[in-house]
């Protein structure tokens, strides 16, 4: 005999959230009898109940779910009992087809920085408390399901007190894997650079207390990886620390103590209500802040720039340094410039023994990689520039009329890379990595890549690259094709940024096509072009070219982005009339000149590109607020952008025509804007608002004969706020998508390539 019921299948981010204890409570509340277990594809609830009763249960199950949990879809179906239960139960996790979500790591929650800061606590201090509402979950996992066996913790044995909270449905950290206490978890010590052990558990914060008023560097072990830290405050030590990093004018991120310090470091017209909620949300991401004028932070801390990019403690580890430092600090990545952050002990003290002066460690292993994320408010709305701890590896749902059975894998781009796992109507992006020329980079990509085909174990269908067959992204993708015999399909580097735009926004797989503008520094276009600065018509399966900025050599091929003047000189070669004698000239080095001249008249090794990023370099370097060599990505650019907006007066008129090709005629802006007698603010003002209004003239003439109404602007460029409001001005008659939870740079691109992929597939 058998007895009815019904069975209810949860997906979404539903295992690591305190989501069983959540059911169980909730059955014992109702009255109902049955169990819930976790597994492969989710959460199951066995009940025994009538059909009428099941639809309340679901209605609180929706209305009262945990904080960190998110319920992507829930089934019912009958289920036959053969002995009805007297109790509801927790049953142990099953095996299966994968088919559930990991959780992003969640900040240190208001219960347990409440129980670090009790004294009579037993987790008093302990710098690794949490629980189901916080702390480390993707940065831990090995395989799904996500139970403590499958994590790191796996190697430290929970004590009796702390196994009896985690056996106990109506404990907060029920199931919490990573939990532990001072008697059975991972704990910290104090380093020196040959390895010695100079001061263990609570005197380690002590010990580094100490160090960092006395100005030295210290490298600390987080969730995702190594931080350096040294007091924000003190010019000299950040100095140092730029000199020992190699990294000489990037900015630096810093940790507030707590929020009283954002009145003395944000500029005063910042809502500050607003600014709170995304660095006390659990991402607790990197938010960049206009800087107060009269800020105590270190003049070197952002150089020439009037943003600075803060955070708040987001682990307990944090927040113990931080209570007791009560300054803000340097948290810069744990590397020296062009190699990844340090993941392990050993490569902390072998990497970084020429920059820190002692290393704050710990024994709980991090498995993924996950770097700060950094974000921005505009205007209210959110603007991602790295997507990383915290959002990842959160689901992405796509249009729904994508729903599609093939299971996709998209590499990405080479720099600020990431790569996407696509299948159905939900995308998965990676963590960002940087730039895969880099070798160590490279390898921390595929490592990562392997881990996450191990626990997601999809069954490709099909692999995607960016179109250029020179990409070190492009060359492993095809080498994976090859090994798992599945197609491979190219796609072009700007089609992916506007598709990446569209689906972020649910834009309909049928809907018509829409205008792109992609301003970045260099992409794969067709008839083996490279773009960077283009109006395309486009949708998810085609992308077709209609004007942009002309093609312009790039001197020396990719020392044109590592030397502005290089950009200018190929510019005024170009462009204007009796170069050789403006006074512009004299920010090119004069030894460089005579043969960098002939080698861009002869084509040699001066590859063409409508590059808007060169373009940008070109024109700092003409104002002469551009360094000789960069010393990271932007750095003109970012230059330019901010002694633009000093500028307070009226625009001159400078403007960027149109040739019958819709190219825009940078002769006739160069003719003018060098001709400009006015201040470097408004020469650098005047440019920016030129570019806008020649680039929205060009939108605006593509969707008229087109008779399309929505543009979507994209690119690394389009990171650049001035320029982006100026167009956003210049088209006030059309419905315009930004990239919002994806950057607008190359950290978007593989969530682009997957869904070009998927649309080219769809039945």
């Amino acid at each position: 005999m058998t007895y009815n019921g019904c069975e209810i299948r949860v997906k979404g981010k539903v295992q690591g959230v305190g989501f069983r204890p959540f059911v169980w409570q909730l059955a014992t509340e109702l009255r109902f009898f049955g169990n819930v277990s976790n597994d492969s594809q989710g959460v199951l609830i066995h009940l025994y109940s009538h059909p009428h009763e099941t639809n309340h249960f679901i209605k609180q199950l929706k209305q009262r779910c945990p904080p960190l949990a998110k319920i992507d879809s829930i089934a019912i179906d009958q289920y036959q009992w053969h002995q009805p239960p007297n109790q509801f139960t927790i049953i142990p996790s099953q095996n299966g087809k994968i088919d559930t979500l990991i959780v992003p790591d969640a900040a240190t929650c208001e219960s347990c920085i409440q129980e670090l800061n009790t004294t009579d606590d037993r987790r008093y201090h302990y710098p690794f408390i949490n629980c189901t509402h916080c702390g480390p979950r993707f940065t831990i996992i090995k395989k799904i399901p996500y139970d403590r066996p499958n994590t790191i913790m796996a190697k430290f044995k929970l004590c009796p007190i702390c196994q009896q909270e985690y056996d106990d449905p109506h404990d907060r950290r029920f199931h919490a894997q990573p939990t532990a206490c001072p008697d059975c978890g991972p704990q910290i010590w104090v380093s020196s650079a040959n390895g010695n052990v100079l001061a263990e558990r609570a005197r380690s914060i002590d010990f580094i207390v100490k160090k960092l008023e006395h100005g030295h560097i210290i490298a600390i072990k987080g969730i995702g990886g190594f931080h350096l830290a040294c007091d924000a405050l003190q010019d000299q030590v950040v100095q140092q620390l730029r000199q020992r990093k190699y990294r000489p004018h990037k900015p630096l991120a810093i940790m507030l103590p707590n929020e009283s310090w954002l009145s003395q470091c944000v500029r005063p017209d910042i809502d500050l209500a607003s600014l709170v909620q995304q660095l006390k949300s659990p991402a607790a991401p990197i938010v960049l802040v206009p800087n107060h004028p009269n800020s105590p932070i270190s003049q070197y801390i952002a150089p020439d720039l009037n943003e600075i990019g803060i955070m708040l403690p987001s682990n307990p580890l944090h927040h113990l340094l931080l209570q007791r430092y009560q300054k803000p600090l340097v948290m810069t990545s744990g590397n020296i410039n062009n190699h990844p952050p340090a993941l392990t002990n050993e490569q902390a003290l072998s990497t970084l023994k020429t920059v820190a002066d002692y290393w704050l460690l710990h024994d709980r292993d991090i498995i993924q990689r996950a770097d700060d994320s950094v974000i921005k408010i505009n205007a209210n709305k959110l603007e991602t520039f790295r997507r990383a701890r915290g959002y990842v590896p959160d689901v992405v749902d796509v249009p729904i009329d994508f729903n599609s059975s093939l299971s996709i894998l998209a590499m990405g781009a080479d720099r600020k890379n990431t790569f996407c796992l696509l299948k159905s109507s939900q995308a998965i992006v990676s963590q960002h990595f940087g730039n895969l020329t880099t070798p160590n980079i490279s390898q921390q990509y595929q490592d990562t890549l392997n881990l996450w085909l191990k626990i997601y174990q999809p069954k490709l269908d099909l692999i995607v690259v960016d179109a250029h067959p020179n990409y070190v992204s492009h060359s492993l993708g095809l080498a994976l094709s090859q090994r798992l015999n599945i197609p491979l399909l190219p796609v072009y580097h700007h089609h992916a940024h506007i598709a990446a735009c569209l689906a972020e926004h649910h834009y309909p797989l049928q809907g018509k096509p829409v205008v792109g503008i992609v301003l970045d520094g260099l992409g794969y276009g067709s008839n083996q072009s490279l773009w960077g600065g283009e109006c395309l018509i486009t949708d998810y399966k085609s992308c077709q070219h209609f004007g942009g900025l002309p093609a312009v050599a790039l001197p020396g091929g990719d020392l044109a982005a590592k030397q502005p003047w290089r950009n200018l000189l190929a510019h005024l070669i170009k462009f204007v009339d009796n170069w050789s004698q403006i006074a512009e000239v004299r920010n090119i080095p004069a030894e460089n000149i005579g043969l960098l001249s002939q080698a861009i008249q002869q084509n040699i090794n001066c590859p063409l590109a409508s590059s808007a990023g060169r373009l940008f370099d070109a024109v700092a370097a003409a104002l002469g607020i551009a360094p000789t060599q960069i010393s990271w990505e932007g750095e003109a650019a970012c230059k330019l952008e901010n002694i633009a907006r000093q500028y307070q007066g009226t625009c001159p008129t400078i403007a960027i025509p149109l040739n019958d090709d819709m190219t825009l005629d940078l002769k006739t802006f160069w003719q003018q804007w060098l001709n400009l007698e006015a201040t470097t603010a408004e020469r650098a003002y005047a440019f920016h608002v030129a570019l806008a209004n020649g680039m929205a003239k060009l939108a605006k003439i593509a969707a008229q004969q087109h008779q399309l109404s929505t543009i979507v602007l994209s690119g690394g460029v389009m990171h650049n706020q001035l320029l982006r409001q100026l167009i956003q001005q210049a088209l006030p008659n059309y419905q315009l998508l930004f990239p919002s939870k994806f950057p607008a740079n190359d950290g978007g691109i593989a969530l682009g390539q997957a869904i070009i992929a998927s649309a080219l597939n769809k039945p």
